[in-house]
């Protein structure tokens, strides 16, 4: 694959309620020229009380020129209060106002470089504080319906990083209060503003099969450990991403199409295997670790439907011999009824 230029990769922190950066630029221009525009009426309503030096008489366009080169404190001379009115109201209105001008520029300014240094020390924060999150390679519609399921289990929005190509996606899911990386996954650099050396798990869910096998393999150089998901379209790629390194593949085509011919075959199945895959509809599939009041019991004891039992890396179908008696240390894999929200 032919990789082209990309821009250096960079870190996206949460938004804050602070509003967007143009909006607070925008605001602060339409003041500065509310000042101006103010100044301006106050000379010319008075110009008799100055002086030009060119030609005596004050226009409207001298009163402008008047209060840009007052309030900019550039002061040429050339137009100057004559009348104590005029000279009064210099000293009581516009050199207020000029100082109001001041610190409108002036704030202005600070602020942005204030901002700066606020969100490199951020950075810096979130970077000495994250480990064992999870990162989200892509936020397409596979990359935003991991998350979802990710935070309806309690995970929460500042455990998950997600990377992608696409500012505007990265800019998505700073939105949605998630950290962001904006650059190629397939990169070193990349991956590493994710710090995902200490990442516990990470969802590989970009648009093609090949940069899915590419990150894959991208991952599993930087985190051995990790618990590497991911998504490829087509059947044929399946292989291929396991041997780069990923524990478990999802075909997103062939599943579409398995529970499209369920639902063709049987509706209500298929409604049942959508409410099991979509998270807060009715039924939920998770993992958990055996109770110690379930030790040497049936999986059929337990509360919640089991249908798979974990033991020592291998799973155990419920009709599996071996998992007729639960032991310590296994987890089960179960089906349990969510409560409807209010």
């Amino acid at each position: 694959m032919v990789r082209t230029a990309q821009a250096d990769p960079a870190v996206v922190l949460p938004v804050r309620s602070s509003g967007p950066p143009l909006h607070q630029v925008g605001w602060r221009i339409l003041l500065a020229l509310a000042v101006l525009v103010a100044t301006t009426l106050i000379v010319w309503l008075d110009a008799d009380g100055y002086h030009d030096n060119a030609n005596g008489r004050v226009s409207l366009l001298d009163a402008a020129y008047y209060a840009t080169v007052t309030l900019s404190t550039t002061g040429y001379g050339d137009i100057i209060p004559v009348s104590p009115g005029a000279r009064l109201v210099n000293i009581l209105v516009i050199t207020p106002l000029r100082v109001l001008f001041l610190i409108i520029l002036v704030g202005t300014t600070l602020e942005v470089l204030a901002e700066r240094t606020r969100q490199q020390w951020r950075i810096r924060r979130w970077r000495s504080a994250v480990q064992q999150h999870a990162v989200i390679v892509g936020y397409g519609t596979k990359g935003r319906s991991a998350v979802q399921t990710l935070l309806g289990h309690g995970l929460a929005k500042e455990s998950i990083v997600v990377v992608d190509v696409q500012r505007r996606a990265v800019e998505q899911a700073r939105q949605d209060g998630m950290v962001g990386v904006v650059g190629d996954a397939t990169r070193t650099a990349t991956l590493l503003l994710a710090e995902l050396p200490t990442a516990a798990q990470v969802v590989v869910a970009p648009e093609r099969d090949d940069t899915a096998v590419l990150v894959t393999l991208t991952v599993r150089q930087l985190n051995p450990l990790a618990t590497v998901v991911a998504a490829v379209r087509e059947d044929e790629n399946a292989p291929l991403l396991r041997q780069s390194g990923a524990d478990v593949v999802v075909t997103s085509s062939s599943s579409a199409g398995r529970l499209l011919g369920m639902s063709m075959l049987s509706p209500d199945a298929g409604a049942v295997m959508e409410a099991l895959l979509t998270q807060g509809r009715g039924l939920d599939v998770v993992e958990r670790p055996v109770a110690p009041a379930e030790v040497g019991g049936s999986p059929r004891d337990c509360a919640d439907l089991v249908v798979a039992v974990v033991r020592g890396g291998r799973i155990l179908d419920h009709y599996d011999p071996a998992a007729a008696e639960l032991r310590s240390g296994d987890r089960v894999i179960s089906i349990r009824r969510v409560a409807p929200r209010t």
